[in-house]
């Protein structure tokens, strides 16, 4: 065997053997999700699917839809003061920005569960308990550090002559930041937005602590609260509910992956 073909078939087996370990969870999931018992024993049949979208006690499409306006606005907000500051630190004239980003990266590595006390009795004494806005403000300050370093590379990359350009043709630096940065910059905007919702859509502590029931209880946390009648715990509906949850961020990826390629691929600055 020739050594091309050897490393060919080496790197087909690593490849493999990776996406077998990647997929390997989500495929018994689906599986758990289709069959009767968590032993996969049985007929697959779609009556956990049925259970988890008919049962009103489970409330799962509200723990769905709280997710999503809560994971939107958090990354909505988050991009938008994060494009600010990106813009700030790449384009204007100031002292300490080195400091700056070095401050956002240390405030960022506060463990969440140190800092849930002081944000519940924060949220209590603003009477904001089990509401969208006391989950939107901790997710952005939570997102907004890794958002901001992002942001903060892509702009660093953009030459400033198309800031020149820009305001020889009469732009505002918010006009600049507006119609020039922020479409040359698409990828990692788009980026940054899909992380943040991810990150927004996957958390649970917050949620854990800063929610009482269905109006605004978020979807990992509703799904660990199923429980059956006699307190077992009931595998094939938790299995369907996150089958069902990971279809959102599915189609929000492939929809936003095919703008970004179409970004990096279209080119912003042509030789």
């Amino acid at each position: 065997m020739s050594p091309e073909r050897r490393e060919r078939l080496l790197m087909r087996a690593g490849a493999a053997v990776m996406a077998a370990f990647c997929l390997g969870p989500f495929l018994y999931m689906f599986a758990v999700s289709l069959s009767p018992a968590p032993d996969l024993r049985g007929a697959w049949t779609l009556a956990n699917y049925r259970a988890v979208l008919g049962t009103p006690s489970l409330h799962f499409r509200d723990y769905l839809v709280n997710s999503m306006a809560v994971s939107a606005l958090s990354a909505l907000f988050t991009v938008a003061i994060a494009s600010l500051a990106a813009y700030a630190i790449t384009r204007l004239e100031m002292a300490g920005k080195a400091a700056v980003l070095f401050f956002v990266l240390a405030v960022s590595m506060f463990p969440q569960v140190s800092l849930i006390g002081y944000l519940f009795r924060l949220m209590s004494d603003l009477g904001l308990i089990n509401t969208y806005a006391a989950l939107v403000a901790p997710y952005v300050a939570w997102i907004l550090p890794l958002s901001l370093w992002i942001l903060v590379s892509y702009f660093a990359q953009i030459p400033k002559e198309l800031d020149r350009a820009a305001v020889i043709d009469g732009c505002s630096p918010f006009g600049t930041l507006w119609r020039v940065l922020l479409p040359v910059a698409l990828p990692g905007v788009l980026s940054t937005a899909l992380l943040s919702f991810i990150f927004a859509f996957n958390e649970f502590i917050f949620a854990l602590i800063l929610t009482t029931d269905h109006a605004a209880r978020t979807i990992p946390v509703g799904i660990a609260m199923f429980q059956g009648l006699h307190g077992e715990i009931p595998w094939g509906n938790i299995m369907a509910a996150s089958a069902l949850s990971t279809a959102p961020v599915l189609a929000l990826t492939a929809f936003f992956q095919r703008h970004i390629i179409q970004g990096l691929t279209r080119g912003a600055v042509k030789g």
